[in-house]
């Protein structure tokens, strides 16, 4: 049996002091933002039956608390990021400082702190093989790495960040890239202030950006915490097949729970995440996987604390 529907968030900035109590309304807020976060005040405002100051102060709470955040996700191949590795991370002695010097590199945009057979698991994402070879033989040389297993990422199947196709819009110039750096940091910046801070017209401005966005370049969402949604618990799985791979890919791909898969080369052909409001959640999950026709079998870690995950700022340095 499939696994019973959730929203597939990732968290955002994991140590912060986000004491947001989400009722209906946020989380309606929330839902649509996570579609488009550019959406004006008006246009949210009828989609959630609230009045425009209402929803504003909704939104602007929302912000403040710090469990959600608003920001473009760039398509990798504007960033020329065409590599990517899923590392499981021995360590001797504490985990934590190992965590936190991966968390440093703007190559790793998700690190975290596990219970399973490695304390810390973490993506890179890289300009080319080359540059990913030596983000590797980079952790391997920190003090207190005992291992590093790489799985090196063929196709990313399902992603929450990941903008499908190929951006439409052929060449980027200066303007548009100022553009980009500024809507990373804000998703939500009045084409006003946007147009101040890269010297163009407010016109010019909302022409430029709308360009962007809608020539697949960029999409501005809503990153949630996802124990706001009531999906704070977050599993890691890597899956080893017998035969091909298309079928069972496509099958854990279409579970909400499933919130990122990624066919790889190593000692598994799927990696993933699933995100999960319990324990009892994830387990009938991983027994779904398990007893899908092709699966040999399932490693599975729980990601105790996520230490850094900051898929908009892939590019810059934390």
């Amino acid at each position: 049996m499939d696994p019973t529907p959730g929203a597939p968030a990732r968290a955002v900035e994991p140590r912060g002091n986000a004491q947001v109590d989400l009722d209906h309304t946020d989380l309606a807020v929330v839902r649509e933002l996570q579609t488009d976060g550019r959406l004006t005040y008006e246009t949210l405002a009828q989609r959630v039956g609230l009045s425009r100051p209402a929803t504003r102060a909704r939104v602007q709470r929302l912000l403040a608390g710090g469990g959600v955040r608003v920001v473009a996700v760039v398509h990798p191949a504007v960033r020329e990021l065409t590599a990517s590795a899923h590392l499981s991370i021995g360590v001797s002695g504490p985990a934590e400082p190992v965590a936190r010097a991966i968390a440093a590199m703007p190559q790793a945009p998700f690190v975290t702190l596990t219970a399973g057979s490695r304390a810390v698991m973490a993506e890179l994402r890289t300009k080319g093989l080359a540059e990913l070879d030596r983000a590797v033989e980079s952790i391997r040389s920190l003090k207190g790495v005992d291992v590093v297993d790489p799985l090196i990422s063929l196709e990313h199947l399902k992603d929450p960040y990941l903008l499908a196709g190929r951006p439409e819009v052929p060449e980027l110039d200066e303007t548009d890239r100022l553009i980009l750096d500024e809507l990373e940091r804000d998703g939500r910046l009045p084409f006003a202030e946007l147009a101040e801070r890269v010297g163009l017209s407010p016109g010019a401005a909302r022409a430029r950006t709308l360009r962007l966005l809608d020539g697949g370049v960029a999409k501005v969402l809503a990153l949630v915490r996802p124990e706001l949604l009531g999906l704070g618990l977050l599993c890691g799985f890597a899956v080893r097949l017998d035969g091909e791979r298309d079928a069972v890919a496509r099958r854990m791909a279409a579970w909400e729970r499933v919130s990122f898969l990624s066919a790889c080369m190593g000692r598994a052909e799927l990696v993933g995440t699933i995100s999960a409001e319990s324990l009892t959640a994830v387990r009938d999950t991983l027994e779904d996987m398990r007893a899908c026709a092709g699966v040999r079998a399932v490693e599975s870690w729980i990601h105790l604390e996520l230490i850094k995950e900051r898929y908009d700022l892939t590019n810059h340095t934390p």
